[in-house]
Order: structure tokens, then C-alpha cells, then sequence
């Protein structure tokens, strides 16, 4: 591990990508070597401090995904699904850490993510926060301890311009709750409620999303039986939680061997064998 490991930011213009860039540069742990932006973009070709509406990073804005990893120890990738598995195949052949945080990714999105860490470290979360992350194992330990008179739902609520739901957290914090059980999530989602949908089966974990204003992250696990509910709750008030959790899994990597992480082996959290 360099002392200062070199790092790529994607979708440096988007919400996290600028927190992502603006703790990088405040950081004496790491480098911001390059930031990416989709073909056309505004702000390919300028300095992306400048961009941000602050001084100069002495850093430009590219399109050239290839030439940035080459030159890079890790990638932070809060996209897209499809940019995202394209980016995995180039982080593993420059053998760069690959920090995925994006969320409505596929089950052959993940497959071709899971290939390309054959090949290099890649830690994909859906959330990096420290607090969301002992929330899953919280949840986790509360839905074995329940049985299914406890009924589940995870609620969330997010701004505005989120495009898919529900969100990663949410489906992170669903499949702990289903693994607690002994279940398949797949088997158990109750998502979608609209109309007359009858009486809630037994045993389901449901999912309700919020939509509005600038919210950054609100997350509540409720297990509501007759006479009793219990609340796990987090709530985000800051996106920097998040960069913050993105860098430190990609100084986690560089001394990592190449395979699939998340956030709970970052943090030491991880009951793997």
C-alpha cells in the first residue's frame, strides 16, 4: 500500500460524487488522482474545484475511464448499474480496489460484479455508513430472536430525485431481517401495496419508500405484533457519513486480496468463516 493511495471518483458532478471529492481533497490519507463524467458532460475538460463552485483542485474532469484507472489505486463508484459493471471489468484489469456503492443493481449485474473480483478487490455496500451497517446486524439478531407474529417492514425515506426503490439500505436491512429468519428474501418481499391487497400474509417482510425533498437517508425496521412494536431506526442527516465509509473501504482494500467485501469486513463486523 502506497502511502497515499491514488483514487477515482465516477460521476464526480452527481450528489456523492461531489461529497466524495470534496473529503478526498480534505483527506491526508489518500489522493484524488482523477474524476470521471459520462461522454458530453459539462464538466469534462474543467477543473472539477472549480466546477464544484470552490478554487481550483488541480484535477480535470475526464471521459476516459481507461487512462484513469491505469493510473490509480482505487475507484469510488456511486452510478449507475450498467456503468458500474462496465467499471468493475476495467478496475479489474488495472487491478485498482473498486468501492461500489451504487444501488439497483441486477442479479447479473452482481454476477459480472463478482466475476471481476476474481481479478481485484471489490467492496460493494449498500450503504457505507458505520451506524447503517450495525443496523443490518441489529436486525439481523432481532428477526431470529422473533418469530413470525412479528410481522416486518422496512420503511425509507429519500429526496426526491432517487430513481429506484426500494432503495439499497432498505433491501440490505430486508435481507438481514430474512436471513435472521432462516428465509429467502425472494420468497418473503411484500413490496408495492396499492388497492385492495387483502391481509397481509404471514411471515412477509414488506417494504414501503418515501419520496420527497432533499431527505438524505431515513431508515426504520419495525416488527409490529398485537400489543407491541419494536423500532430500529437510523437517520442520516449528512452524505458525508457515506464518503467518509467509501474511503476508508478503499484504504481497507490495498492490503486486501483480490474477492467480494462489504461494509461489515471493512468494519470487522463480518461473521464469515
Amino acid at each position: 500500500m502506497t502511502s497515499q493511495p491514488g483514487i477515482v471518483v465516477t460521476g464526480g458532478s452527481g450528489r456523492m460524487g461531489q461529497m466524495l471529492v470534496a473529503t478526498i481533497l480534505a483527506s491526508d490519507s489518500c489522493k484524488l488522482t482523477a474524476v470521471l463524467e459520462r461522454p458530453g458532460h459539462d464538466w469534462i475538460g474543467q477543473d472539477v474545484g472549480v466546477m464544484m463552485g470552490g478554487q481550483p483542485a488541480g484535477v480535470v474532469v475526464s471521459d476516459d475511464p481507461l487512462a484513469a484507472f491505469a493510473n490509480a489505486q482505487a475507484v469510488i463508484d456511486f452510478t449507475a448499474p450498467a456503468a458500474t459493471v462496465a467499471f468493475a471489468g476495467l478496475a479489474a484489469q488495472a487491478k485498482a480496489v473498486h468501492v461500489i456503492g451504487t444501488t439497483g443493481l441486477s442479479a447479473d449485474d452482481i454476477a459480472a460484479i463478482e466475476a471481476a473480483a476474481h481479478h481485484t478487490v471489490i467492496v460493494r455496500a449498500g450503504n457505507m455508513s458505520l451506524g447503517v451497517n450495525l443496523l443490518t446486524e441489529l436486525t439481523k439478531k432481532v428477526a431470529a430472536a422473533l418469530d413470525a407474529d412479528f410481522d416486518i417492514e422496512v420503511i425509507e425515506a429519500h429526496h426526491g430525485q432517487k430513481v429506484d426503490a426500494p432503495s439499497g439500505t432498505a433491501l440490505m436491512l430486508g435481507e438481514a431481517a430474512a436471513e435472521g429468519r432462516g428465509v429467502s428474501l425472494d420468497d418473503v418481499r411484500d413490496s408495492g401495496r396499492d388497492g385492495i391487497t387483502g391481509a397481509r400474509k404471514r411471515g412477509d417482510i414488506g417494504f414501503t419508500a418515501i419520496r420527497g425533498g432533499d431527505i438524505v437517508g431515513e431508515h426504520d425496521v419495525l416488527f409490529a405484533a398485537p400489543g407491541e412494536r419494536i423500532v430500529l431506526r437510523h437517520i442520516a442527516t449528512d452524505r458525508a457519513v457515506f464518503a467518509r465509509g467509501a474511503v476508508k473501504a478503499a484504504l481497507w482494500g490495498q492490503s486486501k486480496l483480490p474477492g467480494a467485501y462489504d461494509m461489515l469486513d471493512v468494519l470487522g463486523l463480518s461473521q464469515k468463516e
